[in-house]
């Protein structure tokens, strides 16, 4: 088997190199690290024991979903293994989904670990990750062995996956016509529904993703959410991302009805404190912050009719 790692990438210079030297602690080291850079400058990377092809895409906003299928058609490897940027591999993530796929008709997808802002820093070993790494409250554990059926495309989530390169032709990629942040991973998780391609939870093949500053619900990508929940809409009858959109709509951000959705202003300030991913934690996620929302508007009401 030959296994191709495949990353998406602009800015992270420090994540990718980390990426990287994961890479290279392999206990099964990879054919080559294809990297589909959204940016023209190329990035100084630590040495390898392996190929590392570095491959421009320069487009206007984030061309995720092209980007995801320049990697796959430039790649020399049957297997292709996708990994975001800011996820470290664990050893055997490489050795994993080769046995995975040997033994699974279709995608896998591997397990992810969230970091803490800190531990990632130079000189980073395993055990230290293992020590305070936490898997998200929304995603399911890993099966307790091999490959265990996820019956749900919803669940398809492209930081950390694997698959053949037939399966991904048979699939058509992603849809090109999603760029910016948001709903490409839903769509693709759809056509291989569609298709009749399996989607596996797998033991192993473990990342560990590094903190980055982000927002949750994604304000900050409030147009291309807004714009590719439109778009699965008109190709598939409905919309997706529908908990941003309700928590967009909560935080007075817009009005959406079944024909369109509008955005009525722009995040503000304490929008962005809101979503903010704190530092000291691993991650963050969306159903806090609406149930925050929701807390303050309760506040808000009792207030009111106790001054009535």
């Amino acid at each position: 088997m030959t296994a191709s790692v495949l990353t998406i990438a602009r800015g992270r210079d420090a994540h990718l190199a980390n990426v990287v030297r994961g890479l290279a602690r392999q206990t099964e080291l990879p054919a080559e690290f294809v990297i589909v850079r959204m940016q023209a400058e190329p990035y100084d990377l630590p040495e390898a024991p392996f190929p590392v092809r570095q491959i421009a895409l320069i487009r206007d906003s984030l061309p995720l979903a092209e980007a995801r299928n320049l990697a796959a058609k430039e790649a020399v490897g049957d297997e292709l293994l996708f990994l975001d940027v800011d996820c470290i591999p664990a050893p055997d993530f490489v050795a994993d989904y080769c046995r995975h796929l040997a033994a699974f008709d279709g995608l896998v997808m591997g397990e992810v670990m969230y970091l803490p802002d800190g531990v990632n820093q130079e000189g980073w070993d395993y055990p230290d990750f293992e020590a305070v790494a936490e898997r998200h409250s929304d995603r399911q554990g890993p099966p307790p062995e091999s490959v265990r059926d996820c019956n749900d495309y919803r669940c398809f989530w492209s930081l950390n996956f694997a698959m053949r390169r037939a399966d991904f032709r048979k699939a058509g990629g992603f849809d090109t016509r999603f760029h910016g942040y948001g709903g490409e991973d839903t769509d693709f998780g759809r056509m291989l529904d569609k298709k009749g391609i399996k989607i596996g939870w797998a033991k192993g093949a473990r990342v560990y993703h590094q903190y980055h500053p982000h927002h949750m619900p994604p304000v900050h990508h409030l147009e291309s959410v807004v714009r590719n929940a439109e778009l699965f809409r008109e190709k598939w009858g409905h919309r997706t991302m529908g908990h941003w959109l309700h928590a967009f709509a909560l935080m007075g951000l817009i009005a959406h009805d079944e024909e369109r959705i509008r955005i009525l202003r722009a995040p503000s300030e304490a929008d962005l404190e809101l979503t903010r991913h704190q530092s000291h934690r691993p991650y963050c996620n969306s159903a806090e912050v609406i149930r925050e929302i929701e807390r303050r508007r309760a506040a808000t009401s009792a207030s009111r009719v106790a001054a009535e």
